[in-house]
């Protein structure tokens, strides 16, 4: 039989050829592509207030709050986990309320009032959620553990200013810091250690609800 032949082509070199040939025809247009998107970002001005004080930053559109917090200002107490927003390491408080900065775009909050885990206490002087951690060893590795606190914070803010959740059992009465509350509250947080019954009763402790 001729070796050319199309019976003697064979369907694994007929994939490779067409493989190849994608590859050659794309590879240079999609670099150029590429290298043209990350070498024009589109940058704005944004002014945060970031643990009571004024920062004033230019940014990349498409940087999120959590990257601006660690990458730009500096600020490494918020960790970045999965980056997806389903374990709460990079939980901060934003005009009074927990979100996962990994989620948000820094731009998108101009002119807020942020507060990290730098901003909650020092060393000499502990906010007492912190104490309370130290306290019932409310953490194992430590990696979630600015999460949980600024989380825990903003959780008995919620309850104290009778904002109901899901185990709330009479809406018509003002929420109480009870451990089945915290801990519906406290679940987008998540634990690897499994410290979860010392976070909840440090978060009882502050509550003024018993250790």
């Amino acid at each position: 039989m001729d070796d050319l032949s199309p019976l003697s082509i064979s369907r694994r070199g007929v994939l490779i050829g067409t493989v190849a040939a994608t590859a050659i025809g794309a590879g240079p247009w999609a670099e150029t592509k590429a290298t043209s998107r990350r070498a024009q970002p589109t940058l704005m001005k944004v002014r945060l207030t970031v643990n009571g004080e004024r920062r004033d930053l230019e940014l990349d559109t498409r940087t999120t709050l959590l990257d601006a917090l660690r990458e730009h200002l500096r600020l490494t107490g918020t960790k970045k986990g999965c980056d997806h927003g389903q374990c709460g390491a990079c939980t901060v408080i934003v005009d009074g309320r927990r979100i996962n900065s990994c989620l948000t775009l820094a731009v998108m909050h101009e002119g807020a009032g942020i507060t990290t885990i730098e901003g909650l206490g020092t060393p000499d002087r502990l906010h007492p959620m912190q104490a309370a951690f130290v306290k019932h060893d409310g953490y194992q590795c430590g990696y979630c553990t600015p999460g949980q606190i600024c989380s825990a914070v903003a959780v008995l803010d919620e309850i104290s200013t009778g904002i109901p959740s899901h185990v709330t059992p009479d809406l018509s009465m003002p929420p109480q810091p009870t451990n089945a509350e915290m801990r519906e509250r406290m679940s987008g947080n998540i634990c690897r250690c499994g410290a979860y019954s010392n976070i909840a009763e440090a978060m009882a402790e502050v509550a003024g609800a018993g250790a």
